[in-house]
C-alpha cells in the first residue's frame, strides 16, 4: 500500500466507529462524578477543620494521590477506556500520565528512567503554567495601577 489515498481508504474501511454523543454523556458523567467526589472531599475536610482557603488544596492532593494509587493498580485505565475523556481532563489525567510514565520507565533506574520520564510529562506544563501565570501577574498589575 504504497498509495496514501488507498491506505486513507483502507483505514476508514477497518476503523472502529464511535458514537460521538455517546463518548459525550459518558465524559460529561465520569467529570461530573469526580468533581462530585472532589465537593465531597472539600466538605469533609471543612468539616474536619480546615477552612476555605485549605480544603481545596487537600482536595487537589487526595484526588492525585487516589489517581496515582489506580494507576499504579492498572483500575484507572480500565474506568477510563469506559468513561473516555471524562477522566482525562480534571487532575486525575495528568496525574495518570505521569505515573504511567514512571511506571513504563521503571526498568531503567529512579534517576535517567522514572526521573527524565516524570519530567518528560511534567516539564512543559510547569514552565507553560509559569509562564501564564507571569502573564496573567503582569496584566493584573497593570490593571490594578489603571
Amino acid at each position: 500500500m504504497n498509495d496514501p489515498q488507498a491506505y486513507g481508504k483502507y483505514i476508514k474501511a477497518h476503523a472502529k466507529k464511535s458514537g460521538t454523543l455517546l463518548c459525550c454523556i459518558k465524559a460529561f458523567v465520569s467529570g461530573g462524578i469526580i468533581c462530585c467526589a472532589g465537593e465531597l472531599c472539600s466538605d469533609l475536610f471543612k468539616a474536619l477543620g480546615s477552612g476555605n482557603e485549605t480544603a481545596p488544596v487537600y482536595v487537589t492532593c487526595t484526588l492525585i494521590a487516589i489517581a496515582a494509587a489506580l494507576t499504579g493498580l492498572g483500575v484507572f485505565d480500565v474506568i477510563a477506556k469506559h468513561a473516555g475523556a471524562g477522566t482525562l481532563v480534571p487532575v486525575t489525567g495528568f496525574a495518570n500520565a505521569m505515573v504511567s510514565q514512571a511506571i513504563d520507565a521503571k526498568s531503567e533506574g529512579l534517576i535517567q528512567g522514572v526521573g527524565a520520564k516524570l519530567f518528560t510529562v511534567a516539564g512543559p506544563v510547569i514552565v507553560y503554567g509559569s509562564f501564564a501565570s507571569t502573564i496573567y501577574g503582569i496584566i493584573y498589575y497593570i490593571c490594578k495601577i489603571i
